[in-house]
């Protein structure tokens, strides 16, 4: 009777875990940032689009990085999908910027969100976060008033060990 009741609790553990991991798509590489900006919604959409189309082309690469290969792939004001593609690597990086305008505040929360299309590799040296955060620091609004990041390893690979100046 107790191997029987160990099976079934061995059972239901792997099913609860097939169906919480199939539903966030573990293989592939992935990150999510919220962010904060102490202006309104519309002044990011603007900065986050014509930063995405300012770093079109390979040229502005350059001089090393990853700050290049950017494409908008459409966009609202509360929602703006784009990709990246990796230079180097030839990666390519699913961009989604969710805009949410907070009430009774001039605050803007956006939610970031990286998906790579390769599913070889879970470990990508924090491409997916170097992603979203080379937009945000390129355009200038991790300098703008009220500005605040927020996420973790938990909800974005390799975060805490990535080097943006590289990727």
């Amino acid at each position: 009777m107790r191997v029987k009741s160990l099976l079934v609790a061995f059972g239901l553990i792997l099913g609860v875990s097939f169906f919480a991991v199939s539903s966030a798509d573990p293989l592939h590489a992935q990150c999510k940032v919220i962010w904060l900006f102490g202006i309104p919604c519309r002044d990011v959409y603007v900065a986050l689009v014509n930063q995405i189309k300012a770093w079109r082309t390979r040229a502005s690469c350059e001089s090393g990085g990853e700050n290049c290969l950017y494409e908008l792939v459409s966009s609202s004001p509360i929602l703006i999908k784009a990709k990246h593609t990796s230079p180097t690597t030839k990666d390519v990086d699913d961009l989604r910027f969710s805009l949410y305008s907070m009430e009774e505040s001039s605050v803007c929360r956006v939610t970031g969100e990286a998906v790579s299309e390769s599913w070889e590799d879970l470990m990508d040296n924090g491409t997916n976060y170097c992603s979203l955060h080379n937009l945000v620091e390129g355009s200038g609004l991790s300098q703008v008033e009220g500005y605040k990041e927020y996420t973790n390893e938990w909800i974005c690979l390799e975060y805490t060990t990535t080097n943006c100046s590289i990727y």
